[in-house]
């Protein structure tokens, strides 16, 4: 017979036996590769030559960098325009394909197509929409009367090219959060809205007492997880602009995926990789902060 003791010790192993392949690949695979970036933030090394320590070197090089202050603010142009406008198409839309509408099941399935497309079909499709001289874009704009002289160079034209990643961002995201908001309108209380309906509340006055305080919850989880995807966006900028035309759509990951395999300046991009790191960390705690006052 087993003691209680040997029992749980036991049990333990068992337990454990099933967590440690998964946490071996996760600390061989992404702690480990997080750690050794953090500490190489502080070294100079370019993939071959030995490791060199640069102690601040790399930071106080962020302020002369001039690549890098592009980067920087177009993320926060991108995360300040795309979380808020994606969020408010995708209530909108969850709002409507709540609503039992002929084709309901069909056009929410076409609005999370995007979501699961592939990012390379979709990026070519997108550029030959939107290409300045012969896309339908710019064609139906030019129907409606504007001057091709005023019609948008889209990603070709540096004042645009921001716009275009932008929409691409909405267009791509807006069907998946589109689904969480769906699952949350799902659980509003419906006797809040026929007690509205007996105060003789309007659409807009129900929309905003009863449906959005219900959905704060589902709202907080968008915006964190916006916020986040945001900040790391690097995929449409890669397959639209390439960061470009000049730097008019440099995001820091991309600007961390030139120093690190273009430039390899390994130590240099693991620095900006830190302070990627560290402006995602503090958005996302004044969020939490933000959403605790209001409860």
């Amino acid at each position: 017979m087993l003691t209680k003791r040997q029992q749980k010790r036991r049990a333990n192993l068992v337990a454990f036996s099933f967590i440690a392949p998964n946490f071996l690949g996760f600390a061989v695979f992404t702690l480990g590769p997080i750690i050794f970036a953090f500490a190489l933030a502080f070294m100079h090394w370019d993939g071959s030559n030995p490791i060199e320590f640069a102690g601040l070197a790399n930071f106080f090089e962020l302020f002369r960098d001039r690549a890098f202050q592009a980067a920087f603010w177009n993320t926060i142009i991108y995360t300040v325009f795309s979380v808020p406008l994606t969020m408010a198409c995708s209530l909108g839309l969850a709002m409507l394909l709540n609503k039992k509408i002929f084709g309901r099941d069909f056009f929410r399935a076409a609005m999370f197509f995007p979501y699961v497309a592939s990012l390379v079909a979709a990026a070519v499709v997108w550029n030959m929409l939107f290409n300045p001289e012969m896309g339908p874009v710019n064609m139906i704009l030019y129907t409606m009367g504007i001057d091709p002289k005023n019609l948008p160079g889209w990603a070709a034209d540096k004042d645009w090219a921001m716009v275009t990643i932008i929409l691409f961002g909405i267009w791509k995201q807006a069907g998946y959060f589109m689904v969480i908001y769906l699952a949350g309108l799902q659980g509003v209380n419906r006797e809040l809205y026929e007690a509205a309906d007996l105060d003789g509340a309007n659409a807009w006055q129900k929309f905003w007492n009863v449906t959005l305080p219900q959905l704060a919850p589902t709202t907080f989880f968008v915006s964190v997880m916006l916020t986040i995807n945001s900040f790391k966006v690097f995929d449409q900028v890669y397959m639209i602009t390439q960061g470009g035309p000049g730097t008019s759509t440099l995001v820091l990951v991309y600007h961390i995926y030139n120093e690190a395999f273009i430039s390899w300046d390994l130590g240099y991009s693991s620095m900006v990789a830190l302070v990627l790191f560290v402006l995602v960390l503090a958005v996302t705690l004044i969020q939490f902060r933000y959403s605790r006052s209001l409860d």
